[in-house]
């Protein structure tokens, strides 16, 4: 159960969202207007469709109902066949008003045929987790903006010692690639896992990011975060109604981004609850990537049986080596 006021705060946005799109949409079709008349005399026409509808379903004669509703459907074919093919002489793409909308699937409705639009669980799933933050990560740390150039092609891990870090990560990335591609038929489950620096989190913020741009609902939260969630449903910090609708999402996120495993207070409790989430989300077929600074021998030292069981059973292990980013990226800003 949602939070109302939450649920009501979205919905406000939504209405702020549309409208900024009808000023939007009149901008663009005064601008188009001016261009050609006849494109708003073409319009003014489909828009009395309904109405010239409304007249014909008044007669009783159903003969002559279905031949003037087939004439204003053949009528309606060649105004738009007209809009069409003005558009593209005046210099208008087909698309020209496709970019009035934050999301062209539901129209900034928040909904698509009475179902929640993923936009609009995302929104949600934001609020709750105080992901504005993430949102304005990602602009910058991305795919696009990440450089494999930092991972050097003379470091061999002692592990991995026939690969360099420069093919390792090129690697990892074409199974990262592949495997977004295919969620939707093939859900994923990684594990990150390496010294620090070497661009674990880095790289869940481009899968968040990647998903996100493709309509997947997407938890990024910290080990920490998550630990201390489990703590305040156990002791009742928060209102029943906040903590069971947060698990509710990290349980049905298509992905859940669980960054820096290991860095928590570890509990009997939280070891208990993290078997849950990991076990109901592979229950679910749901995508879940985690990064820690862990070796896979600490793993098994700090963790129960049953979660790594899951982890190595279920989950693609993968060790990313390099020298340290962070600092590479300090001496060079300073040269």
């Amino acid at each position: 159960m949602i939070n109302k006021s939450v649920y009501e705060e979205v919905l406000r946005e939504y209405e702020e969202l549309r409208d900024i799109a009808k000023k939007r949409l009149e901008r663009k079709k005064q601008i188009l207007y001016n261009k050609c008349n006849r494109l708003e005399e073409i319009d003014l026409e489909l828009n009395l469709t309904g109405v010239k509808i409304a007249k014909i379903m008044l007669s009783k004669d159903k003969e002559k109902k279905e031949e003037y509703l087939k004439e204003i459907n053949k009528y309606n074919e060649e105004l738009k066949a007209e809009k069409k093919r003005l558009m593209l002489e005046n210099g208008f793409s087909e698309n020209y008003f496709q970019d009035i909308y934050n999301c062209r699937r539901c129209q900034d409705t928040g909904f698509i045929e009475n179902i929640k639009c993923e936009c609009f669980k995302q929104k949600i799933i934001n609020k709750v987790y105080n992901m504005s933050n993430i949102s304005e990560i990602i602009k910058t740390e991305n795919f696009h903006t990440f450089n494999q150039e930092f991972y050097s092609k003379d470091f061999y891990d002692e592990d991995k010692n026939d690969i360099s870090a420069f093919d390792n990560i090129n690697n990892i990335l074409k199974k990262v690639f592949l495997a977004i591609k295919e969620i939707d038929a093939k859900p994923f489950n990684f594990v990150f896992y390496g010294n620090p620096g070497v661009g674990k989190t880095f790289l869940c913020r481009c899968i968040a990011k990647e998903l996100l741009d493709n309509a997947k609902t997407v938890i990024y939260t910290t080990a920490f975060q998550l630990f201390e969630l489990f703590e305040k449903n156990k002791f009742g910090k928060e209102t029943e109604k906040d903590i069971l609708s947060k698990l509710d999402f990290i349980l049905d996120a298509d992905l859940l981004i669980l960054d820096d495993l290991g860095t928590e207070f570890i509990t009997s409790l939280s070891i208990t609850e993290l078997f849950n989430v990991i076990n109901i989300r592979l229950l679910n077929r749901k995508s879940t990537v985690i990064s820690t600074n862990l070796s896979p021998q600490k793993v098994k030292e700090n963790y129960s049986t049953r979660i790594v069981s899951r982890l190595y059973g279920e989950y693609d292990m993968m060790k990313i080596y390099n020298n340290d980013i962070r600092i590479q990226k300090r001496f060079k800003q300073k040269v």
